[in-house]
This record gives structure tokens, C-alpha cells and sequence, in this order.
């Protein structure tokens, strides 16, 4: 005979086996909505969209630190000048590729971890390897999920 103990310890081993059932695939499918953001960033900027094409995901606040600016840059309007003055170098991006991908949530935020692999060709015609370790954190602001911050740290190999 079930006590009334071991009923409901019964009924919360169900109700947790249940809760992480339903919780997985939200979590999936949210992580793979983070990841397809910065994809369709990517394949904007691989076509020289300018940013107010690219970026549509960019909350003004955004800050960013990169291996060509020598500290934080703050704001999506000093961010987008820049990106859109590199346009101009005659640069395009053919692949880019995220790979070790790692999406981790906080409540209405979203951390991205991965590492970067591009290549990019020159106005030479040279292509060039682009590797990062990089990390973007979103925000769902009105629904909708905007990149806040992100870390692009070049990845630099290492002389044996």
C-alpha cells in the first residue's frame, strides 16, 4: 500500500520529469533563434549590407570590443559608422562559420559563445583566414531579442 508520503514524493518525481521534458526543447529551439541571429547578421554583412540592413538585431546601447578598435566602443551609432566605413575597404566576407557554439540563458537574456571561422577576400583577391573567439549577449526587449554586447577576442596562433 502507497503511503501518503510516498505518494507525493511520487507525484513531484513525476511533476520534475515532466517540467524537464517541456523545458528541453524550448531551451533548443530558443538557442537555435540566438544562433540564427547572428547567422543572418553575418550573411548581411557577407553581401556588404550596410548596417542599418545587417544590423536590425542591434540594440542602441550595444557595445563592443573587437581586435581593430583599441577599447570598448559604445553605442550602436558609433559601432555602425565604423562597420559601415570598413565597407568601403573593398573586403568581402565568403564564409563565415561558428563552430563550439554555446548558448546559456539568464531569465530574458541570452549569452553566445563560439569560435568564429571566416574567410575574407581582399580587394587583391586574397583571401584570408578571420578567427575569433567570440561572445554576444541578447536581450528580449518588447519581445524581441537584441545583441546588447559582444567580445570578438582574434584568435592568434601560437609560435612553437
Amino acid at each position: 500500500m502507497i503511503t501518503s508520503k510516498q505518494s507525493t514524493s511520487l507525484l513531484a518525481v513525476l511533476l520534475t520529469a515532466l517540467a524537464l521534458m517541456l523545458a528541453s526543447p524550448v531551451s533548443a529551439q530558443n538557442a537555435d533563434e540566438i544562433i540564427a541571429l547572428a547567422k543572418a547578421q553575418w550573411a548581411a554583412e557577407n553581401q556588404n549590407k550596410p548596417a542599418a540592413e545587417a544590423w536590425g538585431n542591434v540594440a542602441d546601447d550595444y557595445t563592443e570590443f573587437n581586435a581593430v578598435a583599441p577599447s570598448l566602443i559604445k553605442g550602436k551609432a558609433l559601432n555602425t559608422k565604423f562597420f559601415d566605413a570598413s565597407l568601403g575597404s573593398g573586403d568581402t566576407g565568403l564564409v563565415s562559420e561558428m563552430l563550439n557554439q554555446n548558448v546559456q540563458f539568464y531569465g530574458d537574456t541570452a549569452i553566445l559563445t563560439y569560435n568564429y571561422y571566416g574567410m575574407t577576400k581582399n580587394k587583391d583577391g586574397k583571401i584570408n583566414p578571420n578567427l575569433a573567439k567570440s561572445t554576444r549577449v541578447y536581450v528580449k526587449m518588447n519581445g524581441k531579442w537584441m545583441l546588447v554586447h559582444a567580445n570578438f577576442a582574434p584568435l592568434v596562433p601560437i609560435d612553437n
